[in-house]
């Protein structure tokens, strides 16, 4: 099946509005369909019509914004939950808040590195005004020059220890887990191979996820590498872990891969969507 279950639009920081991105998964033959917005499940409603429009199978998701051991930012997925659920709803609004004091203290310290203006740049680029990310400054650095591409920004300014990057403390791994599964949903770490974090500790994170109640693990991503692939499917048989697959796509011409675009996981996993209804 050709399951693409990480995918971003507007409501978070992808460049596509749901409806638009429904409609590439479905020209690109995918075959089963999540949107995972950050924190947000604004974009669910207009993706499920656009869904149902062009025959598209599709489950609700979320990825949500998670703060382990202090220091490390971690990204958990959630599928196919009830999206009205009140406990998830509220708990997403409590992580978006202070996004904005975030992004104004990211401004703050790209411009003493040169790069003036940048949370009035980041601005244009959002739709959604509680939920400024590192995306869309991003996207202003390479629109004013400073950068080609996301790569170069993230590597130079936005990720962990450069200029440019804020902390902020999101959500616990237990309360991303516990908010998924009151929805009545299956929980899964995202990209587990991109986390910077050393072979005891990712092992200690999937460990401590699994007694949290998760489920499964984000083995095919189109923002970790062909090696880190075949690491965490030796984890997901280790932990007895369903196998999730998406791209990660935020848009034409600035994400690793397009929708749908994966190769296949391996024939000896259990996918998370032999879960869903």
């Amino acid at each position: 099946m050709n399951a693409d279950l990480h995918s971003h639009s507007r409501a978070s920081d992808g460049v596509l509005t749901p409806a638009e991105l429904v409609q590439r998964a479905k020209a690109n033959k995918v075959d089963l369909f999540a949107l995972t917005d950050h924190d947000e499940v604004s974009g669910l409603r207009e993706a499920r019509v656009a869904a149902a429009a062009c025959g598209l199978p599709m489950v609700t998701g979320v990825e949500i914004s998670v703060s382990w051991r202090s220091d490390h930012t971690i990204h958990i997925l959630g599928f196919n939950f009830d999206s009205d659920n009140q406990t998830l709803i509220d708990g997403l609004a409590g992580v978006r808040a202070g996004r904005d004091a975030r992004a104004r203290l990211m401004g703050n310290e790209l411009d003493k590195v040169g790069i003036h203006g940048a949370y009035e740049g980041a601005l244009k680029y959002v739709s959604n005004p509680g939920l400024v990310s590192r995306s869309h400054f991003a996207r202003h650095i390479v629109e004013a020059g400073h950068a080609k591409t996301f790569g170069e920004v993230f590597d130079h300014w936005l990720a962990k220890g450069k200029p440019g990057y804020v902390t902020h403390v999101w959500a616990t791994l237990e309360q991303a887990v516990g908010w998924i599964r009151d929805a009545g949903g299956v929980a899964v770490i995202a990209h587990p191979g991109r986390y910077r974090v050393s072979k005891n500790e990712l092992h200690e994170l999937v460990a401590e996820f699994k007694a949290a109640g998760g489920e499964g693990l984000e083995v095919l991503s189109g923002s970790q590498s062909p090696d880190d692939t075949n690491k965490v499917a030796q984890l997901a048989r280790k932990y007895e872990l369903l196998a999730s697959r998406g791209s990660d796509f935020h848009g034409p011409g600035e994400s690793w891969m397009d929708i749908g675009k994966m190769p296949p996981l391996p024939e000896d996993l259990m996918t998370v969507w032999s879960r869903f209804n």
